[in-house]
């Protein structure tokens, strides 16, 4: 029997008159994705235990328009964002988290220039600070002393500067925690940004998430971590092109979590 997930919607509070703390941005991956619902389940369920009041805009949530803007396509990203921006602005939301850093940046950064201004934060920012709060805790579980190594999701790391939260969550599992070479300001992409992500890869010597899987697979990782299911997908796909998916997989930071509490 599978158990049932509350994932309130905005429409449900306004009809009761409520406001919830905090927007969940669920993204097109998230929501459509069989690998990236398992994060967005994950994540849900360390809200509940929390105590989050949080809401979801269900079937009003759009496309950010952010595969669209890095395609070229400037019209059509404006008109899913004034889209999204008037569904936001009607509901009056000041504080989004998301699960997807590209969802993050586009709502973070480029929304504000046409009317969208929100606190926007990332999923291992928002789980960190109800650690903070002591709102949550975090355990090993079976990922204890596990060689965990993550990988730096763009638009996170290099575009906004967010490096510290996801690892100092993997600390809190109380992992050992090996660097890439090529890790933070100076990591490399996994491949999917810029929406490379619904395209085959242009001919070359090697696919980007190759070459980045196999910087991974240098620390002899039991498994690796991601902040972005563009990236855990590149990097899933990277660990089977080596024969190596028995042996290590591939987490976000909130599954991560949300087992080793048994959620």
């Amino acid at each position: 029997m599978t158990e049932e997930i509350k994932v309130p919607t905005m429409a449900e509070f306004l009809s009761q008159g409520k406001a919830p703390e905090v927007l969940f941005w669920v993204g097109c991956a998230g929501s459509f994705d069989d690998r990236a619902k398992k994060i967005t389940k994950a994540f849900v369920k360390l809200l509940h235990k929390a105590g989050v009041e949080f809401a979801v805009l269900g079937t009003e949530e759009s496309c950010t328009g952010d595969p669209a803007k890095r395609a070229g396509n400037e019209f059509l990203f404006q008109m899913q964002a004034a889209m999204n921006i008037q569904v936001l602005n009607g509901y009056e939301i000041k504080k989004i988290v998301t699960a997807c850093p590209h969802c993050f940046n586009t709502l973070k950064n480029e929304y504000p220039d046409l009317g969208g201004n929100y606190e926007v934060i990332h999923h291992t920012q928002f789980l960190k600070s109800l650690l903070e709060e002591g709102r949550m805790t975090v355990e090993g579980g079976k990922f204890k002393g596990k060689r965990i190594t993550f990988h730096d999701p763009c638009y996170l790391g290099r575009a906004n500067g967010v490096f510290e939260a996801p690892r100092e969550l993997l600390q809190k599992l109380e992992v050992e925690l090996v660097e890439m070479r090529k890790c933070k300001k100076a990591g490399l992409c996994c491949g999917a940004g810029g929406a490379q992500m619904f395209k085959e890869p242009e001919p070359g010597n090697k696919d980007v998430n190759i070459l980045r899987t196999e910087q991974a697979l240098e620390t002899q990782p039991d498994m690796i971590a991601a902040g972005c299911p563009f990236c855990n997908t590149m990097m899933t796909d990277g660990v089977k092109n080596k024969n190596k998916e028995n042996d290590i997989e591939v987490l976000d930071v909130a599954e991560m979590i949300a087992q080793a509490q048994d959620l």
